[in-house]
């Protein structure tokens, strides 16, 4: 961890929680007879799906790969269309553009930073040929799936809930159990609400698109004897040949290492700690934080903290009011050994996805962009990095 001068470590937005079970499970799995493709797989997509409620699992390489084998499982292609909403990472708009589908985005509520359903249902309704939605449970607050999933009116929803493994439903669902969608997606990057190293996963309930999704993180080999569609070579004397294997669409090298599944099943039996731990951060940022003039904080409302997995601690600076820029006060902040980020800039400004539309279209996600700042938040933060940021924090932002 880099150093702030002779005491202070610096403090990132976010950073893994690595313990010694973690080390050990992957020393296991070292020393196994699979570093891929064995049993330390099927046994984290196991626990994932009991963790979350999900009747399969299928973990993949990267929260990336998990948004782009789901969109193509739904059957998203060239001449259709998905939409998404406007502040997102941008993985989950090109998710659609692997697939040659078009894309479309619309505004954000301005209070839970996720879809609108009213909303949501008027572009669909001038949108005809979405067959794909993806809500963005936004630093892991699924403010409404079920709104939602009744808006899509019969469309495919993709829950893109990267930041929110160990959130929960206002149902109490927990958020991948699909109850209110076709299948969710995770990440597990380091930052996320736990690791893989590089990782991520795709729920659902149906038994069919898991088997697809499957077929596509492994190339789009189909290996059950019962799918091979040439029986002249995949069979002899009406037994399976051995060695066979049928590449039956175009799929992916997206599969997840046994290492890391084998961390991601140790870090599993403690994410209850983690979310607590970020819960708990996220209660004295809101006490501390609450009063200045300049800054407050973002999904603050006591639904989204009793519910959100808080993946990230965003707050809004009004940077004008402040007279100091957003790249002056993150200078700031890490002159004083404290790691900020923007979380994200908007869809329609990046080169890629300007044909999403105009900035003025898109009020609210303006609006947050404009002031938004994503601070420390991670389970190994403590009681005293917490009052280092608070302190700094109010030091830089102060009139």
């Amino acid at each position: 961890m880099t150093m702030i001068g002779s005491s202070q470590p610096f403090l990132g937005y976010g950073r893994q929680s690595i313990a010694a079970e973690d080390v050990d499970a992957v020393i296991a799995a070292l020393r196994s007879d699979y570093l891929t493709q064995g049993p330390a797989v099927e046994r984290f997509e196991a626990a994932l799906a009991e963790y979350v409620g999900a009747s399969h699992a299928v973990a993949v390489s990267s929260g990336t790969a998990a948004l782009h084998i789901a969109c193509l499982a739904a059957g998203l292609c060239a001449g259709q269309r998905a939409l998404t909403q406007a502040i997102t990472f941008v993985a989950t708009a090109n998710a659609a553009l692997y697939c040659n589908a078009g894309l479309d985005a619309i505004d954000i509520d301005p209070d839970t930073l996720g879809m609108d359903a009213d909303s949501l249902r008027r572009a669909l309704a001038r949108k005809s040929e979405t067959r794909v939605v993806l809500p963005v449970h936004m630093s892991g607050y699924a403010a409404a799936p079920a709104a939602i999933r009744q808006a899509s009116h019969g469309r495919i929803v993709i829950e893109d809930a990267c930041h929110a493994l160990g959130a929960r439903e206002p149902d109490g669902a927990m958020v991948g159990s699909c109850r209110h969608s076709d299948m969710a997606c995770f990440s597990f990057h380091p930052v996320k609400s736990i690791t893989t190293g590089e990782g991520g996963a795709v729920t659902t309930n149906d038994a069919e698109l898991a088997r697809v999704l499957r077929m596509l993180r492994s190339h789009g080999i189909e290996r059950e004897a019962n799918r091979l569609t040439l029986s002249d070579q995949g069979f002899d004397q009406d037994q399976t040949n051995p060695w066979y294997y049928e590449q039956q669409a175009l799929g992916f090298n997206y599969r997840i290492t046994d290492l890391g599944a084998a961390l991601g099943s140790a870090q599993l039996q403690r994410i209850d700690q983690f979310i607590e731990r970020r819960r708990a951060v996220a209660r004295t940022y809101d006490a501390a934080l609450t009063g200045l003039s300049h800054l407050k904080p973002l999904q603050a409302g006591a639904d989204a903290r009793q519910r959100s997995s808080l993946h990230l601690y965003l707050v809004d600076i009004d940077f004008a009011a402040l007279r100091k820029s957003r790249r002056t006060v993150m200078g700031e902040l890490r002159q004083r050994g404290i790691g900020t980020q923007v979380h994200y800039i908007p869809l329609y400004r990046q080169p890629m996805h300007l044909s999403i539309g105009k900035p003025e279209q898109f009020p609210n996600a303006e609006r947050y962009y404009r002031g938004c700042l994503s601070i420390p938040l991670y389970p190994s933060l403590t009681d005293e990095n917490v009052e280092r940021v608070v302190k700094t924090l109010r030091e830089v932002v102060a009139c």
